[in-house]
């Protein structure tokens, strides 16, 4: 049976690039976003690198379909070895006196407490195992806050606090856990002056991290 790896908030961008390099080491890929003609083409890119995904549509927002999702991958594959949790929920430009509860919560729903509805839905099985992966993804802003994008630092400042915690607290059973904290642009180009790198370099990145097994936190830089 071949190892699987869970992608959580998969698009054209990062989530893709990830399942290919982890798809590439043999694994099989669950893609799990909220809009499912969209996981479907992401199935297809896939299929033609000979890399066997299957999608499972959920919003990471909503824990009851976020974690029915979860159960129906490992259903579908066996088990869930890797979690990979990078859900882009929108750049909401908020400046910090300008968060509210319900500015804040859309952010929280689905980056914080998605972040723990997936951990929940997948420890059970890894636990049982002795053996996983969580790969937690933020912005550069949960450790250094960038103003206008206050509400969202928040949230993936109490996502990366939680998965720092988790590292140390998981390793004694064999689960690996990491937050990586993205401080460039994805993509091939960028505006002049502004840090990129493509997502095929960085998804590199989170396989070292998945392998090696030693760092808490790696910042992704220019």
């Amino acid at each position: 049976m071949a190892p699987v790896i869970a992608v959580v908030g998969a698009g054209p961008g990062l989530g893709l690039a990830v399942a290919r390099v982890f798809g590439g080491h043999g694994f099989d890929v669950a893609l799990i976003a909220r809009t499912k003609e969209k996981l479907t083409a992401l199935v297809k890119d896939l299929a033609e690198d000979g890399i066997s995904a299957a999608a499972f549509p959920a919003d990471t927002a909503d824990p009851v379909q976020l974690t029915d999702a979860l159960q129906q991958a490992a259903e579908r594959f066996g088990r869930i070895d890797v979690l990979e949790f990078s859900p882009l929920p929108g750049l909401q430009v908020v400046q910090p006196q300008d968060v509210t509860v319900e500015n804040l919560r859309q952010q929280t729903d689905a980056l914080l407490y998605g972040a723990v509805t997936a951990a929940q839905a997948v420890l059970p099985g890894m636990r049982e195992a002795g053996s996983g992966t969580l790969l937690f993804t933020t912005g550069s802003g949960a450790i250094d806050p960038v103003p206008m994008l206050a509400s969202i630092n928040i949230a993936q400042a109490g996502q990366r606090n939680w998965a720092l915690n988790l590292h140390q607290t998981l390793a004694d059973e064999g689960i690996y856990v990491a937050n990586v904290a993205i401080g460039v642009m994805i993509g091939d180009q960028a505006p002049e002056g502004v840090p990129h790198r493509t997502a095929d370099d960085i998804a590199q990145e989170y396989w070292e991290l998945h392998t090696q097994r030693e760092k808490a936190e790696h910042v992704i830089s220019a």
